[in-house]
């Protein structure tokens, strides 16, 4: 009996505060302008569309870079 008071209460809470939530965004004019939200998609203003990609070159090896990889002109 005591889980039945428990859970009547919760949810008594939880009624009122969607119904306060509800109050703050009715005065708050949270729903002013319902029936604009639909043609808000028409209003942005076009973007250009972003540019591609450009491989990058490869760096040059330095001779440090050489020693420690071997040379690539080394012959066996």
């Amino acid at each position: 009996m005591e889980l039945t008071w428990i859970a009547i209460a919760a949810s008594l809470l939880m009624g009122g505060g969607a119904l306060l939530i509800f109050i703050w965004s009715v005065r708050t004019h949270q729903f002013k302008s319902f029936e604009d939200v639909k043609y808000q998609v028409f209003w942005s203003d076009p973007q250009q569309p972003p540019k591609p990609l450009q491989p990058k070159p490869p760096e040059p090896r330095t001779s440090e870079q050489e020693q420690q990889h071997g040379s690539s002109t080394q012959h066996q």
